[in-house]
């Protein structure tokens, strides 16, 4: 039974629009469910659009382990032009002409970063150095270099090229390209690179994420529809976890153990150090395991 004066337990997929802040759809999203209790499983920048995944009360504890999952992006990249934010919000740093990049060129800077690969994240990025953010360090005017770290990109897909040209004249490509990669990949890091080892400088003009796991953008709700409708839109937390993770169905004394923090022989899942759900016999999702050495380990109990 829920307390008086909460919100919802569950989550809500938005399609986020241009121009604001994941923090801001967030606060949105605080004032429509009555509650404070309200989390975001990955920030998208302002110029970004698409699937931001939103939890509300218990589903707070979800995003976390949502965060981990595998996202799909549709962006437009433009070689010739670098930007000290990788992207179209920051000033131009560098022109170059992109006369004598060859189809087959972009071909093979795009395979030099698909696959397991090290990167560094843009500068601009939220990552902290020393408790401050790094893009606070960029604006304050420091040099900023950050660790690169692995990540897998398994699709980078060029759908159309266009021609473009620079207030100079100089001629520029715009590619517009679909990217499946793990968490912590960024899309503006890819641009920047693909346009270093072309010679030409790259940044990215326009994102969309499409997917977050098994969430997508034709399942998301705009800002407005929300406003029209929140109710209806709040996925169950029970629906939320079984979308999202491998579904362990347990008996009640099963059930009973480890809820109550006791390790039991695992489900046998073949899914070592990836979150499982656990539900009971009625249906009601109790919890998120790993498995150990053939043992359940708890890593989050809703009940």
């Amino acid at each position: 039974m829920k307390r008086k004066g909460t919100g919802p337990d569950g989550l809500v997929i938005v399609d986020k629009p241009a121009g604001i802040t994941s923090h801001t759809v967030v606060a949105r999203i605080r004032k429509l469910a009555g509650t404070r209790k309200v989390g975001h499983a990955g920030t998208l920048d302002p110029m970004a659009t698409g699937v931001l995944v939103i939890g509300c009360e218990r589903a707070t504890r979800l995003l976390g382990h949502l965060a981990l999952t595998s996202k799909t992006y549709e962006a437009t990249i433009r070689l010739g032009q670098a930007t000290v934010t990788d992207d179209a919000e920051g000033d131009v740093t560098s022109t170059a002409s992109t006369a004598a990049v060859t189809p087959a060129a972009i071909e093979a800077g795009i395979a030099e970063l698909t696959g397991d690969i090290e990167q560094v994240p843009s500068s601009v990025s939220a990552i902290k150095i020393d408790g401050k953010r790094s893009y606070t360090r960029v604006r304050e005017g420091e040099e900023v270099e950050l660790a690169s770290r692995p990540v897998t990109v398994s699709r980078f897909e060029v759908h159309a090229r266009r021609e473009a040209q620079a207030e100079d004249g100089s001629p520029l490509i715009d590619l517009d390209v679909t990217v499946d990669c793990t968490s912590g990949t960024y899309i503006r890091a890819l641009a920047r690179d693909l346009g270093a080892g072309l010679g030409t400088g790259g940044h990215l003009t326009a994102l969309r994420r499409t997917r977050v796991g098994p969430y997508t953008v034709e399942g998301s709700h705009t800002l407005a529809a929300l406003e029209d409708s929140f109710a209806d839109a709040v996925l169950p937390i029970a629906d939320a976890a079984a979308a999202a993770f491998t579904r362990w169905d347990v008996d009640a004394e099963q059930a009973r153990l480890l809820v109550n923090g006791v390790r039991i022989p695992g489900p046998g899942l073949d899914r070592s150090l990836e979150p499982i759900a656990v539900f009971d016999p009625d249906g009601r999702f109790l919890a998120l395991i790993e498995e150990r050495g053939g043992k359940a380990k708890s890593l989050a109990v809703f009940v």
